[in-house]
């Protein structure tokens, strides 16, 4: 199984970011997905889910301004982040929830920072 995210950057408050990752070895439609976030000092948050039927979670904090999708033909999964605050800086990663905990090895994750 590799997990490989990306987009991640420098942005402004108020700017948007799209991440993506992009997953191989396992049956990627099957299998519900998350964005899960580590900010310095911090446990990991998870940010947004979507399973594998398609709805979705939202943390609070992304309520509104995350839109998390799939491209199940691209194995791929999406995050859109608009309305990027400080607090969103962090390393994301994507990984598939189970129960509390994750099923797979963590990737490199992708590094937002939302400064001015």
């Amino acid at each position: 199984v590799q997990l490989v995210e990306s987009g991640g950057g420098l942005v402004q408050p108020g700017g948007s970011l799209r991440l993506s990752c992009a997953a191989s070895g396992f049956t990627f439609s099957s299998y519900g997905m998350s964005w899960v976030r580590q900010a310095p000092g911090k446990e990991r948050e998870l940010v947004a889910t979507i399973r594998s039927g398609g709805s979705t979670y939202y943390a609070d904090s992304a309520k509104g301004r995350f839109t998390v999708s799939r491209d199940n033909a691209k194995n791929t999964l999406y995050l859109q982040m608009n309305n990027l605050k400080p607090e969103d800086t962090a390393v994301y990663y994507c990984n598939s929830p189970l129960g509390g905990v994750y099923r797979f090895g963590w990737g490199r994750g992708t590094q937002v920072t939302v400064s001015s």
